[in-house]
């Protein structure tokens, strides 16, 4: 896994308030407006509440 590789909530809305379908998502950016920028891929990004992120623990 990359390092800025985020998961979701189940039920995460976007900001136009459509559901984000349940994956890996890429951790581009938190802007200034306190959204969350995930990506998929270069195409499939999405807009979401950062208190919806699930960030994998490190491990040792």
């Amino acid at each position: 896994m990359s390092d800025n590789s985020v998961g979701i909530k189940p039920e995460t809305r976007n900001h136009k308030g459509f559901f984000v379908q349940d994956g890996d998502y890429n951790l581009v950016s938190i802007d200034a407006s306190g959204w969350a920028l995930i990506c998929v891929d270069d195409a499939v990004c999405h807009y979401v509440d950062p208190d919806n992120l699930l960030i994998p623990q490190e491990q040792d």
